[in-house]
């Protein structure tokens, strides 16, 4: 049976506006976002397009049958000889990291002009280092999200849903979370799909790739970090949380384990901000978690707090819709978002309900000495869509807009 393939044109008509270009296309993010299923969408677009079969060579270098062209020079040789004499060849390389030395590869191939060459990765330290150096400023990089609300209605082919629909379907995206397999999958088999994606990232993409000999207290810290999502790290209070539970970790061991998460996106960390003192603050920060899914994988059917849930939401939205995201902070008072582009600057509170008799949420972002857009998200629907000129936005509506 032939997949069925769902368009995700975010990150399809990026590789199409590359296309041809003397740019590498590099698609990064954590396993199971949907990198290969891009790189299929890629294909079906240049058979579509009058790219004969032959002009695209496509290699998963996770599948067994290409192990030996984990060997750079193989690699090298296998692609030439494939190649068509004046003929464009379409190069599709899925997992790229288990390469070594892929960028000498790429480099060389890059060199000629009938190559148009993508690839996908699914560790932050792809683009790091000093093979890296090697494709300064001839790449380009799409860094693919599991799958947005909006998106895990359109890959359900639900158009036009009802209001009651949208909230069944908005507590299954915070259960579930949206990596495409699970969105896709049979609801008694979801749980059994993210624990492997889950399982997969802790001992592989994490424990394995780093040597690790502790995968109890990396899955501990990770459960720390879930739990604590949109609070203040401080690296000594997991130690000590640790520690009064008999576990024996220190200071710059959680330290690695948390660069650890970010290299393989299972977390991101947002640094704060002074609004004042137009600052970065280089002391603690936030974590959130790539995936709502994975976070309940994580902590299982513990009780979560839903404001950190929906804030958990608003962070990977903001970076999917291509923001930089920091924390703000300003005078003794908090803003749970700052997120900027080069067109565009938002300053985002986020709640799930409005304090009663109290316009905490909204006085904070009014007291921001700058006329940006300010907005307040909830999780629940306001009998006020505006305060004091502050739109007061349901997360459901800003979801799908």
């Amino acid at each position: 049976m032939k997949l069925e393939l769902i368009n995700r044109p975010q990150y399809l008509n990026r590789l199409i506006d590359f296309k041809d270009t003397e740019f590498i296309k590099v698609l990064t993010g954590v396993r199971r976002s949907g990198k290969s299923y891009i790189l299929m969408l890629y294909r079906e677009y240049l058979l579509q397009h009058n790219i004969d079969k032959d002009q695209i060579i496509y290699l998963s270098f996770e599948d067994f049958d290409n192990i030996e062209l984990q060997d750079p020079k193989k690699l090298y040789s296998f692609l030439k000889d494939h190649f068509i004499d004046n003929k464009k060849m379409y190069i599709l390389l899925d997992e790229i990291q288990y390469v070594k030395d892929w960028q000498k590869v790429v480099t060389s191939l890059r060199l000629n002009p009938l190559l148009d060459i993508t690839v996908t990765g699914s560790n932050s330290n792809l683009l790091s280092g000093e093979l890296a150096t090697l494709l300064s400023g001839r790449y380009v990089e799409i860094h693919v999200y599991p799958l947005s609300f909006k998106e895990m209605l359109d890959f359900k082919h639900i158009s036009g849903p009802s209001e009651q629909e949208i909230d069944h379907l908005y507590q299954e995206y915070i259960k579930y979370g949206g990596f495409p397999a699970v969105v896709l999958a049979k609801e008694e088999l979801k749980p059994t799909i993210l624990s492997g994606i889950y399982n997969t990232i802790i001992v592989n993409d994490i424990g394995y790739k780093n040597g690790l000999r502790e995968p109890e207290l990396v899955t501990l810290v990770a459960k720390y970090l879930a739990d604590t999502v949109g609070q203040l790290v401080n690296p000594n209070k997991i130690v000590n949380t640790l520690k009064s539970a008999n576990y024996k970790i220190s200071y710059n061991a959680v330290q690695r384990y948390l660069s650890f998460f970010e290299d393989a996106y299972l977390f991101y960390k947002s640094s704060r901000y002074d609004i004042s003192g137009r600052k970065l603050l280089t002391s603690q920060g936030k974590y959130y978690i790539i995936d709502t899914g994975l976070r309940t994988q994580a902590l299982g059917e513990k009780i979560n707090n839903r404001g950190s849930v929906l804030e958990n939401i608003v962070y990977i939205e903001l970076l999917r819709r291509g923001y930089t995201v920091q924390i703000g902070k300003l005078n003794d008072k908090e803003i749970d978002f700052i997120a900027t582009t080069t067109k565009d600057k938002q300053y985002i509170q986020v709640t799930y309900q409005l304090p009663e008799n109290s316009t905490r949420e909204t006085d904070n972002l009014l007291q921001i000495p700058n006329n940006y857009k300010k907005i307040v998200i909830t999780g629940r629907y306001e009998d006020d869509t505006i305060i004091d000129g502050i739109p007061i936005i349901n997360i459901k509506d800003w979801l799908l807009n």
